[in-house]
């Protein structure tokens, strides 16, 4: 015979193993919202990767100037600026999207992210 103790213990558990499971897909659900909301291509993507090659365009610019100008002081500053954004706007956009360069110059999280096109250099 089952006493009203082990009885009201099994609904306990039956409730918390429900509580979790519902707890479990609404986590899955919010991440899968999450991982479409940042799709490789769509518009935020292409805004952001632009953005990013902006910046990119301009260091490259200053390269170039600052290697006939190596004293101008402003050119460096700026150059030192850009390199800073550039950075923070390159891993903004890897934690969203994925790497952005191989060779160890960029981390992947799991699994490997060098298999979802399109590249950086595809858009």
């Amino acid at each position: 015979m089952v006493d009203r103790f082990d009885r009201d213990e099994r609904n306990d558990r039956n409730y918390q193993n429900d509580r979790n499971e519902r707890n479990d897909r609404n986590e899955r659900n919010e991440q899968s919202k999450k991982a479409q909301d940042n799709m490789r291509g769509d518009e935020a993507y292409c805004t952001e990767l632009l953005e990013l090659q902006k910046v990119d365009f301009a260091l490259v610019e200053l390269t170039l100037y600052l290697d006939t100008h190596p004293t101008d002081m402003q050119a460096v500053q700026q150059f030192n600026q850009l390199a800073q954004r550039r950075q923070q706007l390159a891993n903004e956009f890897e934690m969203k999207y994925g790497p952005l360069l191989q060779y160890g110059h960029s981390y992947s999280r799991f699994p490997w992210q060098w298999v979802d096109s399109p590249w950086p250099w595809q858009v």
